[in-house]
């Protein structure tokens, strides 16, 4: 499978703009493990599958999970999946972070990434 175009542009960004040591390769996407590093986590529950590993976090600033995938397309499947569930997900490159808004705007600071909702559910 070749790879898509927009992989190649973020590619060249992270090679023109260098990488420390202490960061993945160019292109790699983050691990659920460096991710949870980053936000001060020890993953709990954390499992897997071939396409994806998910674990989930509590600290101080909430509770969390964080998933990871192999692919992009793994990655858009499953969020047209939990959706129509509802909830609020912090999404990058290859991974998603799940909880309430308020704790990811806080995990937003520390991972990048962008804030996307679930279809909204009203009684009635």
């Amino acid at each position: 499978m070749a790879p898509s175009h927009l992989t190649g542009a973020v590619v060249a960004v992270l090679t023109l703009a260098g990488c420390s040591a202490g960061t993945p390769a160019a292109g790699a996407p983050a691990t659920i493990e460096q991710l949870a590093a980053r936000t001060g986590c020890s993953l709990n529950g954390s499992r897997g599958a071939e396409e994806l590993r998910q674990g989930s976090c509590s600290t101080s600033r909430g509770r969390y999970t964080l998933v990871g995938f192999t692919t992009d397309q793994g990655q858009a499947a499953w969020l047209r999946e939990a959706k129509p569930w509802g909830g609020t997900y912090l999404v990058g490159t290859r991974w998603v972070a799940v909880g309430t808004p308020a704790v990811l705007e806080g995990l937003r600071a520390d991972l990048g990434g962008r804030i996307d909702h679930g279809d909204r559910h009203h009684g009635g």
